[in-house]
């Protein structure tokens, strides 16, 4: 059976739920697909540890303050999975949870969204489905062959889960300095951190609120046609949060090169030395979730689709929400989803 609608977003986490606020705003008839089966997004399946970095009231989606968490001044996931649930109540958004959409497709005028439940034909789509559900991991030579385990941060719990083991974290960003610090401050697994390149530590002053001020300035000064500031890679890699500054005083975070090739029960660095490993925990980014729109053919490189602001340059119809600085500074943020979801629906707004 075949739906009409203004617009379909695909995808029911912040990004989809702000998308969703502007519309219902400009009075666009629309519907939010999403794929998981409650509301709350890729929140509802971080580790248990996991703390904003910024205050809740700096980390909202437009129209609602998230409130404070009691006890809390940076709020943990759960915290945050109770503000999407209460966000998509309060407004009366149309998310169908459940819903996973395999295909957009050219369908003369319009665009046709191909769902596991039903198709709909909508004059526009905003594709806000995140990086979540792409994991990577890197081709390191003998991975194949490591006997233990090997997980990604997406499948990343609690420290319980590796008591008394030896543990390699891998990766220089911020979850695998959390996690190594999480899993470091527990006292009963054995840690080694591995990074590509030293750790970049941002000042313990710096947290999501200045991150998104920098990442907005220097934005602006690209559009004006200002010298590049370097953004948030002018600063480093890492915020401080507690439990990073508490292992890292602790000396329990140094970090170590990051080793040539995996053996059966362990890695091994050019120099020879070998670390056993019961399990290897790859922190290693992600890539975005874009398969959905393979048959309108529009990846660039990097996997990335070309964009003006948020619309793909090669099809008016599609914009895209919430994957990275490349669909709107800070767009992958709570707080900085919501611009590039206003100009989205002003934009369609405005298609004929």
């Amino acid at each position: 059976m075949t739906q009409h609608t203004d617009v379909v977003v695909v995808g029911g986490g912040q990004a989809g739920l702000a998308a969703g606020y502007h519309l219902r705003r400009r009075g666009l008839d629309h519907v939010i697909l999403d794929a998981e089966a409650s509301p709350g997004g890729s929140w509802q399946h971080m580790w248990d540890s996991l703390h904003l970095f910024s205050p809740a009231d700096h980390s909202s989606l437009p129209g609602r303050l998230m409130p404070a968490q009691a006890g809390e001044t940076y709020p943990d996931a759960g915290h945050v999975v109770d503000y999407l649930a209460d966000y998509e109540k309060r407004y009366g958004l149309l998310v169908q949870h459940g819903a996973r959409v395999g295909a957009v497709r050219r369908d003369g005028e319009k665009l046709l969204v191909e769902a596991d439940s039903d198709t709909w034909r909508a004059r526009a789509v905003i594709s806000a489905t995140g990086t979540w559900t792409r994991p990577f991991l890197p081709a390191v030579p003998g991975r194949g062959l490591f006997s233990g385990r090997q997980l990604h941060t997406v499948n990343y719990r609690s420290p319980a889960d590796f008591a008394g083991q030896h543990v390699i974290v891998v990766g220089g960003g911020n979850s695998g300095a959390q996690i190594s610090a999480d899993l470091a401050l527990d006292g009963t697994v054995h840690v080694t951190w591995a990074t590509q390149r030293p750790p970049r530590f941002l000042p313990d002053d710096i947290d999501g609120r200045a991150l998104f001020d920098v990442a907005t300035a220097r934005r602006r000064a690209l559009d004006a046609g200002r010298t590049d500031t370097g953004g948030l890679a002018s600063l480093g890699d890492i915020v401080a949060v507690p439990p990073i500054r508490a292992a890292h005083d602790a000396g329990l975070l140094e970090a170590k090169p990051m080793f040539s090739r995996l053996g059966a029960d362990g890695v091994r660095w050019d120099d020879g030395s070998r670390a056993y490993a019961d399990a290897i925990i790859w922190c290693t980014g992600f890539r975005p979730a874009l398969s959905h729109l393979a048959p309108l053919n529009l990846r660039g490189p990097r996997g990335h689709i070309p964009t003006d602001g948020t619309r793909a340059l090669d099809e008016a119809r599609l914009h895209l929400l919430g994957y990275g600085d490349w669909t709107g500074p800070a767009s992958a943020t709570l707080i900085g989803v919501g611009r590039p979801a206003r100009d989205a629906a002003r934009e369609i707004a405005q298609l004929n």
